[in-house]
């Protein structure tokens, strides 16, 4: 049987297989990517930023952008509807160092569509070319773009997009089969997604939405046809779910995932969060990462309640090391 997850070119990028993990708000920190990048991803991404808030220089927009050499491939994605902006930015994002540099068009956030920015982009896809044309001229590294299928469901225009990226010159085109409207909720349209890579000549036609387990991850490639997939609320309390899906292609075994695994898990991540963060915010973090983690375990809610309640990170993570989880 034909081997579905394999290694993918960008140009002349070399990415290690077709499983990448997306930019999450929030979500996709240093620590995040600290505990993914031991899992041998195809293309790891930061947290989005604005492309005003990366020419202002702000430096909490910087501090987004932070990794460490075992992170690459790395990529950054930028936020913004402006084109005069996006090939300075862009610029920045490839002297930073990093492997790819990708254009929001996707996020449903009403504080960032508000100003035609992230899915409102979807509303002027020729905008989109513009921009995506201005980061092209502007670098040497490849230029992707991540999408929705549309904005609504009576205006889905993800096969029009992929076609002025692709004339724009990105090398990949990453599309999450749900509208801006329906933002998170219903099933995801993995049909469009296929029809995008028909009509897609050079464009690499990558397939986001609804990948929470390794079978979920095969079954959108065997059905999209998809040059690959990006892995976005999937990742979150699962940093190893690559691996788990590369084993599944090759018809080997993963790991148990028991109570011992996600404990050490949990602990593992705790700790970079606290190396990382002042205390305050890590035990905030700390909090929001252990919802990820313990969702998978019965009576999880319990030690939720727990950690809740600590005041410090260190007392948060003896209260994972010491209780007494029940079987997965």
């Amino acid at each position: 049987m034909k081997k579905l997850i394999h290694s993918l070119r960008f140009k002349s990028l070399f990415l290690p297989s077709n499983i990448f993990y997306a930019p999450l708000a929030g979500c996709s920190d240093y620590p995040f990517r600290q505990m993914a990048s031991s899992y041998s991803i195809g293309l790891m991404f930061c947290e989005m930023v604005k492309m005003d808030a990366l020419i202002r220089l702000e430096k909490n927009t910087f501090h987004l952008l932070d990794y460490k050499d075992d992170m690459h491939p790395i990529g950054a994605q930028l936020c913004g509807s402006q084109p005069k902006l996006a090939g300075a930015t862009a610029k920045i994002i490839e002297d930073l160092g990093f492997d790819v540099v990708d254009l929001n068009c996707g996020c449903p956030v009403d504080k960032i569509t508000k100003d035609g920015s992230g899915s409102g982009m979807l509303k002027n896809p020729h905008l989109i070319g513009d921009v995506i044309a201005n980061m092209v001229s502007s670098v040497k590294i490849p230029v992707t773009v991540k999408i929705r299928m549309g904005w609504d469901l009576n205006h889905i225009n993800a096969e029009e997009i992929t076609h002025i990226a692709e004339e724009a010159g990105a090398v990949a085109i990453a599309i999450h089969g749900r509208t801006r409207v329906q933002k998170y909720k219903g099933k995801a349209n993995w049909d469009i997604i296929g029809r995008c890579k028909k009509v897609a000549k050079s464009i690499h036609v990558i397939g986001n939405g609804d990948l929470f387990t390794p079978q979920d991850a095969l079954h959108l490639i065997e059905q999209s046809g998809c040059d690959g997939i990006l892995i976005s609320r999937g990742t979150m309390g699962q940093p190893w779910i690559a691996a788990s899906i590369r084993a599944l292609d090759q018809g080997k075994s993963f790991p148990s995932i028991d109570t011992h695994f996600i404990r050490s898990h949990l602990l593992k991540h705790g700790e970079l969060i606290s190396l990382y963060r002042v205390e305050a915010k890590a035990l905030l973090d700390l909090r929001r990462v252990s919802c990820w983690f313990l969702r998978q375990i019965a009576n999880g809610k319990e030690l939720r309640g727990m950690i809740n309640r600590a005041t410090t990170v260190k007392e948060a993570l003896s209260l994972i090391r010491n209780y007494e989880f029940p079987p997965v």
